[in-house]
């Protein structure tokens, strides 16, 4: 296919996870228009397992599929290079562990279409596959930490992160917004085991300031596997004491403060916390009220955000 007959690369990174990227590469290869000016990048970090031989097997059928290395390990590292090498105008995610649902190819293309050049970024729905059903204790507002995303019936634009916001599990960009941001940047993102987050909402920061629009699609929607070890108690603590470290590390490139005024901050936030030994005390209770485990989350957020003004995303 000449560069300049493809209008989409999908994009998709990952690290051990072979059968994944198989059943993503599936669902894809099924859709209507997959066809017309479509390229996939599947971008490695870190290979160990069979994930290369699996596109290859696509490749040799004359899939317009290909398997690109990236060396250096971390999430924001295989986007960068996902976009850099796709030969597209627009490229969309899709997280190596979720599949497409029908007219999603379909849906992005309309959406950038629909919003004009000043349209940077598109995401869509995130509907969980859920490997076991939910726990009781297991409130809506704490699963949204599980990457689901369903804002609402219509498409709308997104104005404010805090509120609404587009995840990396599905969504696209038009590449002069990733070029007018800088990309994804190193700071932030999965990195091994470690659950630092939120790339992906510093990224719809960045394309805002830069000018540019994001925009929610409904029909642009996923199914994305929620594995049976995330439905745990621990799990969701860790997920949101790494979230306090990423509010706090994306502050620290906003606002570049002196360690003085990070120490500061740090101090402030702790005295705050301390002022409600409450909520302390219930860090780590075992309990199946799901109101009452939403605060413990609340809580390790700000617990988080402590540790990533002293340097916890370094360690």
């Amino acid at each position: 296919m000449a560069p300049s007959a493809i209008r989409l690369s999908v994009i998709i990174c990952t690290r051990h996870r072979a059968s994944d990227v198989a059943r993503a590469l599936h669902s894809l290869f099924t859709q209507d228009g997959i066809d017309d000016g479509v390229e996939i990048i599947v971008v490695e970090n870190g290979p160990t397992d069979d994930t290369r031989q699996v596109v290859l097997d696509r490749s040799a059928h004359g899939e317009p599929v290909r398997y690109v290395h990236e060396a250096n390990l971390g999430l924001c590292h295989a986007r960068n290079r996902g976009w850099r090498e796709a030969r597209a105008p627009i490229v969309a995610y899709l997280d190596d562990d979720a599949v497409v649902c029908p007219g999603w190819v379909q849906a992005i293309v309309r959406a950038f279409h629909e919003g004009g050049p000043t349209r940077g970024c598109v995401g869509g729905r995130v509907i969980p596959e859920w490997e076991v059903p939910p726990p009781r204790w297991l409130s809506h507002q704490v699963s949204l930490g599980l990457t689901i995303v369903d804002w609402s019936p219509g498409s709308h634009q997104i104005t404010d992160v805090r509120l609404e916001w587009l995840v990396g599990a599905n969504i696209a960009f038009r590449v002069r917004a990733l070029q007018a941001a800088a990309g994804f940047h190193p700071g932030l993102d999965r990195v091994g085991t470690r659950l630092l987050s939120s790339g992906d909402v510093f990224m719809l920061k960045q394309v805002m300031r830069a000018g540019f629009t994001c925009w929610y699609e409904p029909a642009m929607a996923v199914r994305h596997r929620v594995a049976a070890a995330r439905l745990t108690r621990n799990w969701f603590r860790r997920r949101y004491f790494w979230q306090g470290v990423s509010d706090a590390v994306m502050q620290l490139i906003e606002e570049s403060p002196s360690s003085l005024q990070r120490i500061r901050d740090a101090a402030a936030r702790t005295a705050q916390l301390l002022s409600e030994p409450r909520r302390l005390a219930a860090l780590a209770r075992i309990t199946d009220d799901a109101a009452r485990f939403e605060e413990q989350c609340w809580t390790w957020i700000a617990v988080g955000h402590v540790a990533g003004l002293l340097g916890a995303a370094r360690r």
